[in-house]
């Protein structure tokens, strides 16, 4: 679901959130980065279900000390788009996470080697080993840099 980290009580890997499954620590977990990935879409959840985990993992990110994420919403069979990344797209542009979500670029504008692109790697070098998937951009996928104010899409 998430990338993993370390349990900083017993060094074991475990996932962002939630108790270490090996020794049950509630401690924050150690990162290795402060870029990670979620996948919206799995576990098929409806619209407003992925909205409210975007809403909640948001949250915890933020109180993590994460600065980046390649969020997963995918693009749908239909080929004009699923509903959840309609969703999230429309969330966006209504700023309903304008209080923490400071730039979102949508997949599709984040082309291998475009202005969007080279943004991005300036002010998140650690974006670099997911962007790989852009190389014609990528419409499932949407880059969120948090913080507080300023959005660009």
């Amino acid at each position: 679901m998430l990338d993993i980290a370390q349990c900083p009580d017993c060094g074991n890997a475990r996932t962002l959130f939630g108790q270490c499954p090996h020794c049950g620590s509630d401690s924050t977990p150690d990162l290795s980065s402060d870029t990670i990935e979620i996948n919206l879409k799995q576990g098929s959840p409806l619209v407003e279900e992925a909205l409210e985990q975007l809403t909640d993992y948001l949250r915890k990110c933020l109180a993590l000390g994460i600065k980046a994420i390649v969020l997963i919403h995918g693009y749908g069979a239909s080929g004009e788009g699923g509903h959840i990344k309609r969703a999230v797209h429309e969330a966006l542009e209504n700023n309903r996470f304008a209080d923490r979500v400071e730039e979102f670029y949508f997949g599709e504008n984040v082309a291998y080697g475009t202005h969007n692109y080279h943004t991005l790697l300036r002010r998140r070098p650690g974006l670099k080993r997911y962007l790989k998937r852009f190389k014609e951009g990528n419409a499932g996928m949407t880059v969120l840099l948090l913080g507080s104010s300023h959005r660009n899409a």
